[in-house]
C-alpha cells in the first residue's frame, strides 16, 4: 500500500505560483506512476498531470499544459506539481494519486491523498 499526503496549497493572487508536494510512505514509491487531479466545487474531479515511475514520461491536460509541471524525486518519495500563471479558475482541491501505470484515467489510480486546497484570487 501507498499512503499519500499533499501539502503546499494556499491562497495566491492570479498570475502567481505555487508548488504542491505529495509525500508517499512505503518503499515501493518508485514503482508507481503518479498523478495530480483537482476538483472544484460543483464539478467532477479532473486529471491534470501524470509522471511515470522513472520520471521519463509525463502527460498533461490541455488546460494546464505550459503552466504546470509535474516532477518526482524517488529518493525523497515525493512528487511535485509546480503551478505558474495561476488563474481564478484553478481554484480547487488538488489531489495526488498513485497508479501501476502512467495514465490520464482517474479509475487507474488506486491510492489517493486527502487533498490540499488551492485558492486563486482575482
Amino acid at each position: 500500500q501507498v499512503q499519500l499526503v499533499e501539502s503546499g496549497g494556499g491562497l495566491v493572487q492570479a498570475g502567481g505560483s505555487l508548488r504542491l508536494s505529495c509525500a508517499a510512505s512505503g518503499r515501493t514509491f518508485s514503482t508507481y506512476a503518479m498523478g495530480w487531479f483537482r476538483q472544484a466545487p460543483g464539478k467532477e474531479r479532473e486529471f491534470l498531470a501524470a509522471v511515470s515511475w522513472s520520471g521519463g514520461v509525463t502527460y498533461y491536460a490541455n488546460s494546464v499544459k505550459g503552466r504546470f509541471t509535474i516532477s518526482r524525486d524517488n529518493a525523497k518519495n515525493t512528487v511535485y506539481l509546480q503551478m505558474n500563471s495561476l488563474k481564478p479558475e484553478d481554484t480547487a482541491v488538488y489531489y495526488c494519486a498513485a497508479s501501476r501505470s502512467t495514465s490520464i484515467i482517474e479509475t487507474m489510480y488506486a491510492y489517493w491523498g486527502q487533498g490540499t486546497q488551492v485558492t486563486v484570487s482575482s
